[in-house]
């Protein structure tokens, strides 16, 4: 029973910091509350995303804010994201297509298309958004009121995501678990401390200036995880960045293959964990004690018909259920949350062994340290 009485502690403890600590991110404030008319530059960078273009440009269209520019570069594309572009924006004068450069040696190909249209942009301020992505009309009002409310140069957050296959269902939605386990949002969001952020590239605004003085994407060029590194830059050099839950006005459908959500995660996953071996390790044994312990006593509960032994991995599954009815996704996803884990901790040592082995990370044709 010590084990027994292990694991509740650690689960209940689980599920009471995480819904203090869900307290702390920021929702974004209704869309009446902005009363600017400041010039905002909406950038997207697009490699190879014929499959997006249409769902893209249609939600971009019914964006509600007056005074925007759309900029799209296509960045050396392979398919026909280009020639869609110019057919599914049709006139719409705050559409303007771009082709992207060669890329030069030392940048990661979408930090160089960002800082591409950074430089071809003249708002006051950017919004970055990646071409899997869909927004509400009233997206960006509702964000510029919120920067405005926390007095914030950056702000990001992670998307909801309508899954489409099971790979994908187990893996993309963990980012908002481990950010709302692991990151003190408390700090990261009132307080100007780098070691506490983080951000998600999918969809992040700034103010031009901040940006411009931090170095813009120049400044992150070689980086897998650039949306991290920037937000700590901001802060760095005393800006405010905030994470704000996002999921109920933009949406992204981030993979449609199993094959490429397990190769994006394998790109960014031992990068994001700042290639630490230790932190892999550390990390892996921590999610088996507290997600995977409890499926054995769960086992040895039915067996025995002792139903008490079944309580730690039910408060897995409240735990998990409490981040997902935050975050729009299906609540079905929490009783999965032991084979999310152990994908999970999987893919981490995936991801390690890419750059243990000296290999590099590949992603849409293009190869990375």
């Amino acid at each position: 029973m010590t084990i027994f009485y292990f694991a509740l502690i650690i689960t209940l403890v689980l599920n009471l910091w995480t819904i203090i600590n869900s307290i702390f991110l920021i929702p974004l404030q209704p869309s009446k509350k902005w009363k600017g008319n400041h010039k905002v530059s909406l950038l997207v960078p697009l490699r190879n995303e014929e499959s997006q273009v249409e769902g893209l440009i249609a939600s971009l269209k019914k964006i509600t804010y007056p005074n925007l520019e759309i900029l799209l570069l296509d960045d050396h594309s392979e398919d026909d994201t280009y020639s869609m572009l110019l057919d599914r924006i049709q006139g719409d004068e705050r559409f303007s297509v771009y082709k992207g450069k060669d890329l030069p040696e030392g940048w990661n190909g979408k930090v160089h298309a960002c800082h591409q249209l950074s430089k071809l942009a003249e708002g006051d301020f950017y919004l970055f958004l990646d071409a899997d992505a869909r927004v509400a009309p009233s997206v960006i009002e509702r964000s510029l009121a919120t920067m405005v409310q926390h007095d914030a140069a950056m702000l990001s957050g992670f998307p909801h995501y309508p899954n489409n296959h099971f790979l994908s269902h187990m893996l993309v939605p963990l980012q908002h678990m481990v950010v709302q386990l692991h990151l003190p949002l408390m700090v990261a969001n009132f307080t100007k401390k780098p070691m506490f952020t983080a951000a998600c590239g999918i969809f992040i605004i700034v103010e031009k200036n901040a940006y411009e003085d931090i170095g813009g994407h120049e400044s992150v060029k070689n980086s897998l995880v650039e949306d991290v590194h920037l937000a700590r830059l901001f802060k760095e050099n005393g800006y405010k960045m905030i994470l704000v839950n996002i999921t109920s006005s933009v949406l992204s459908y981030m993979y449609d293959r199993p094959e490429e959500t397990w190769e994006g995660f394998k790109k960014n996953t031992y990068t994001g964990l700042g290639r630490s071996m230790v932190l892999v390790i550390f990390l892996s044994i921590f999610y088996a004690v507290v997600f995977l312990l409890p499926v054995g006593l769960l086992v040895a509960g039915l067996i025995e018909a002792n139903w008490l032994l079944v309580l730690p991995y039910l408060l897995t599954v409240t735990f998990k259920m409490w981040v997902d009815a935050r975050t729009g996704h299906p609540l079905w996803l929490s009783l999965m949350i032991p084979v999310s884990v152990l994908l999970l901790i999987m893919m981490m040592i995936s991801s390690m062994s890419v750059h243990i082995k000296g290999e590099r990370y590949q992603w849409k044709g293009r190869s990375y340290e």
